[in-house]
């Protein structure tokens, strides 16, 4: 633990959500995702002398912590409602803790085990504490005047090798003081499978002013980096990876892809047997060569069972969905994966505590190059979008999946009030459409993370709490 590490206690949590509509339907995998709440968290925090509030935010997004087809989305909603109120009354019932990261790894175990207590997984138990610790972080920094760059580098969280193992006798304060500090990183589109590549595709268009094809995007933001869904059936990805590659190999003088499996093939002799398919496409050539890495193609009740050296050995793999906890990097690298996501999500110190492993692999030189990729779960603007953008860029990650600007119009329908404190204290990151309402402002491919160096986890402005609806205890 870092010697300047205050201790901390939760003294009170208010949950709150607001409705998210997207202007444009997000098909991932099986699913099309049109509305979602988002879930907002505002905690009172003791640190060291005083006291400090801390924020964080998350969509309670339906059938990606829980696939179940048996399940609406109402009822993945609840599991993610339940996930976070049982960390907010651990939390709140803790007392007091010697930092930051202490309470998180003092917590975790039983917080884990409530959850299973309720029928919830390992990734919709780690919702509920990633929230909490990012509020906590965020009124740590605020107490110490310190951005969560500035944090993290000096420890002031107290981050050690309590719930990692692997990294006992680890100099983590030295990997932690080489994590990068940018203030520009490179935004990666995604393209769902719903989504059309061309303008003329359209046959029926939402006219709001913002993009609504892959070759608007790229007319207007100047992507260079791309994520693209794609869905197991062979000769259906072939088609549209088809239609996306004539586009980006026209319209784009260099570009990089990561390929998104969603979880969709079964076992890795299906991925390898779509990996021939597609390189015996020559229309496919630069697209190929072009692609970074295969994201979690095949489900999670399999991928860290069987090894996937023969797909790795075409293109490096990693892990998104299979990370139900934090000792999950160890296990998929011996099975031959290299990559594993940074979701807010799922938790800050997992993503950095991932970062400290990568960088000590790789200095070791293991035999592979291992990396973290920066995924999103359509991060809305404000709260959410912000530590999720400060995160990613702590972890090494150069580029980030976003893509809640794209299937929400900014803002959705926050007050413009709310909207305009935001573009004020980040108008770096956000700019002001003439209709009033603050959209992400992705200028050459990528966004200005100055902004978010600021006291706190990347936010100076707060919601409308008033506007906000509270979350109440289940019925």
């Amino acid at each position: 633990m870092s010697q300047n590490s205050p201790a901390v206690e939760v003294r009170e949590v208010e949950l709150f959500e607001r409705p998210v509509t997207l202007r444009l339907p997000f098909k991932f995998g099986a699913v099309t995702l049109r509305e979602t709440p988002q879930l907002f968290v505002r905690a009172r925090i003791a640190c060291g002398t005083g006291e400090e509030i801390g924020v964080s935010a998350e969509l309670l997004a339906p059938k990606w912590f829980d696939k179940n087809p048996d399940l609406s989305n109402e009822d993945n909603f609840e599991q993610l409602r339940t996930s976070m109120r049982i960390a907010a009354d651990l939390y709140q019932e803790a007392g007091r803790f010697s930092s930051a990261f202490a309470l998180h790894a003092g917590l975790q175990a039983a917080h884990y085990a409530a959850c299973t207590r309720n029928n919830l997984n390992g990734l919709i138990a780690s919702y509920g504490t990633a929230l909490m610790d990012r509020a906590v972080l965020d009124a740590l920094c605020r107490s110490q005047g310190q951005s969560i760059f500035q944090a993290v580098q000096s420890n002031l969280p107290g981050i050690d090798a309590a719930t990692t193992p692997d990294l006992y006798g680890t100099d983590i304060a030295a990997h932690l003081r080489a994590l990068p500090a940018p203030e520009r990183i490179d935004v990666r589109h995604t393209v769902g499978m719903a989504d059309a590549i061309t303008e003329a595709e359209l046959t029926s268009r939402v006219d709001d002013g913002l993009p609504e094809s892959l070759e608007a995007v790229i007319a207007r933001y100047g992507h260079r980096y791309f994520k693209l869904k794609v869905g197991g059936d062979t000769s259906a990805d072939i088609e549209r990876l088809g239609q996306i590659a004539e586009l980006l190999d026209r319209s784009t003088a260099d570009y990089r892809v990561s390929l998104d499996g969603n979880e969709q093939f079964a076992d890795a002799a299906a991925v390898v047997d779509w990996i021939d398919a597609v390189e015996s496409v020559p229309a496919l050539a630069r697209l190929w060569a072009s692609t970074l890495y295969l994201e979690q193609p095949i489900a999670r009740a399999q991928a860290l069972e069987q090894p996937v050296h023969a797909i790795a050995a075409r293109k490096a793999v990693a892990i998104d969905e299979s990370e139900s906890h934090v000792g999950v990097f160890p296990v998929a690298r011996a099975f031959g994966y290299r990559g594993i996501s940074s979701k807010s999500c799922k938790g800050f110190y997992r993503a950095i505590l991932n970062a400290v492993r990568a960088r000590q692999w790789n200095a070791a030189g293991s035999g592979g190059d291992y990396f973290i990729i920066a995924e999103d779960l359509t991060t809305q603007p404000g709260i959410s979008v912000q530590q999720d953008f400060a995160l990613a860029a702590l972890t090494g990650a150069t580029h980030v999946e976003r893509n809640g600007h794209h299937y929400v119009h900014g803002f959705g329908d926050a007050p413009l009030a709310e909207q305009q404190r935001f573009a004020k204290a980040h108008g770096d990151l956000y700019a002001t459409g003439a209709d009033g309402r603050v959209r992400l402002k992705i200028e050459n491919g990528s966004v200005s993370l100055k902004s978010l160096h600021g006291p706190g986890l990347a936010v100076a402005a707060y919601p409308d709490w008033d506007e906000l609806s509270a979350v109440s205890q289940p019925i």
